[in-house]
C-alpha cells in the first residue's frame, strides 16, 4: 500500500489526546497547533477515521511549499501529482484560508489552485475542455500560514462529531469530540460509576459509554473517502471488522444522567436508543443538587450552564455553590466541571486539584479537576 503523510486536525488543547488516540493505533506522532501528524497507508486513514474519538478531522497533506505570489502557488499546485490521488471525473471543491500571508485574498487563492489542479488533471488524463467531474468528491483546502502552503485532502466528510447517534439536540450542545476529551482526561474506567448532572442532551454520558465498551466512534458512520476509487471496500470491511471485534458489548457500565429539564431528559433518551444504549444509560429529571449515592469512587463529569443574563448566572452560581457543599458528602467522588466562570473555584467552595484551558467552540473555558480521595477499595 502507498504511504501518505496524514494530519489528525483538533481543537486547540486537545493535541496531545488526538496524539495519544493516534499513538494508539499504531502511529508515531509529530504535533503542532490543532494538528497531529503521522505517515500511513489507506488502512490508517481508514482505521483512524473509524476510532480517533476527539479529532476533527483526518486529511492527506499532499504538499507544503513557500507562496509569495499568485505564479508560486500556481505552478508548484501543478507540480503535484494530482492523478495519483484524482481520477478523470473526480468532483474537487477547493475551500481555503490565509493568515499572516502575503496572498490574503482566499477567493484568489482557491481559484487559482482549482486552475492549476484543472490544467494538471487535463494533460495527464489527455483531454480538451472542461473535466465534468460527475464522480467522487475530493475535499481540497488551500491553507496558507506566514506565506507557507499546505495543500490537503479531506478524508473524513462530515467532522468526525458526527457519530451518527444524535438526532436531537439542545441549545447550546457540547461537540462529541470534546465530550470524549472530557471522559477522557477524568481517567474514568467502565467499573466506577459515573454521573452527568447537568446532562442535556446525553453527550457526555453517550460518549462514556462507547469509552466504556471500546466501540469504535465512526463505526456507523459514513466517509467521504469511501467513494474513492484508491481506497478499496476491503480496506473499509477489514477496518470495521477489526472494530467489532474490539467492541466488548458485554461490558457493565453504571452511567447516569441528570438535567432539570424533562424535555432535554426526553431527547438525551432518544439518542441513547439511536446510539443502541437505550437499557444501558439511565436519564432522570433532577436538579443536579439533588444528588445522592450510596456508592464510593464514582466520577462526575459535566458541563453546567454559563449563564448569558443577568439573573441565569446568579441563579448558575447558586447551584455550583450548592452543589460544592453537596459533594463535600461525596469524599471518594472525582468531579470535573467544564466551566468559563472564572470565580468557579469560590463558588464550588473548593480549590481544584487541577486545572485545564479548554475551548469549548469559541467559548474559553477551564476543566476544573476536583479528584476523590483514595478509598479503602483503592488500597
Amino acid at each position: 500500500m502507498t504511504k501518505y503523510q496524514l494530519v489528525a486536525t483538533s481543537a486547540m488543547g486537545l493535541e496531545a489526546l488526538v496524539a495519544e488516540e493516534v499513538q494508539s493505533l499504531g502511529y508515531e506522532t509529530k504535533v503542532e497547533n490543532g494538528k497531529v501528524y503521522f505517515e500511513g497507508d489507506e488502512t490508517a486513514i481508514a482505521r483512524c477515521n473509524l476510532w480517533l474519538r476527539i479529532a476533527d478531522r483526518v486529511k492527506i497533506v499532499v504538499a507544503q511549499f513557500p507562496a509569495y505570489s499568485f505564479d508560486q502557488l500556481f505552478e508548484s499546485t501543478k507540480k503535484i501529482e494530482w492523478e495519483r490521488y484524482l481520477p478523470v471525473d473526480a468532483a474537487f471543491p477547493v475551500s481555503g484560508k490565509s493568515v499572516k500571508s502575503k496572498l490574503f485574498s482566499v477567493p484568489d487563492c482557491q481559484a487559482i489552485v482549482k486552475k492549476a489542479i484543472v490544467e494538471r488533471l487535463k494533460f495527464n488524463y489527455k483531454r480538451i475542455g472542461l473535466l465534468d467531474e460527475s464522480g467522487a468528491t475530493f475535499k481540497i483546502e488551500v491553507s496558507i500560514l506566514k506565506d507557507l502552503a499546505t495543500i490537503t485532502i479531506d478524508t473524513s466528510g462530515s467532522g468526525l462529531h458526527k457519530r451518527g447517534y444524535r438526532q436531537t439536540q439542545g441549545e447550546a450542545p457540547l461537540k462529541e469530540t470534546l465530550a470524549a476529551a472530557l471522559v477522557k482526561l477524568s481517567k474514568w474506567s467502565p467499573s466506577r460509576p459515573f454521573v452527568d448532572l447537568f446532562c442535556g442532551s446525553g453527550t457526555i454520558p453517550l460518549e462514556a459509554a462507547m469509552i466504556g465498551q471500546n466501540i469504535a466512534p465512526g463505526y456507523n458512520r459514513e466517509f467521504i473517502s469511501e467513494e474513492w476509487n484508491w481506497m478499496k471496500a476491503k480496506v473499509w470491511e477489514d477496518a470495521r471488522n477489526e472494530a467489532d471485534s474490539l467492541a466488548n458489548y458485554d461490558q457493565e457500565l453504571e452511567i447516569i444522567g441528570s438535567d432539570i429539564d424533562h424535555r432535554m431528559i426526553q431527547i438525551a433518551e432518544g439518542n441513547a436508543i439511536e446510539a443502541g444504549f437505550g437499557d444501558l444509560i439511565k436519564f432522570k429529571q433532577m436538579q443536579a443538587t439533588d444528588f445522592t449515592t450510596k456508592v464510593m469512587d464514582g466520577v462526575i463529569v459535566s458541563n453546567p450552564p454559563y449563564g448569558e443574563r443577568i439573573g441565569e448566572i446568579e441563579a448558575i452560581e447558586k447551584v455550583i455553590k450548592d452543589l460544592g457543599a453537596v459533594m463535600k458528602q461525596y469524599p471518594t467522588w472525582s468531579v470535573y466541571m467544564l466551566s468559563s466562570m472564572e470565580n468557579f473555584e469560590e463558588l464550588y467552595g473548593r480549590k481544584a486539584t487541577k486545572k485545564r484551558k479548554l475551548f469549548n467552540g469559541f467559548i474559553r473555558t477551564d476543566l476544573y479537576q476536583f479528584w476523590g480521595q483514595k478509598s479503602k477499595r483503592d488500597e
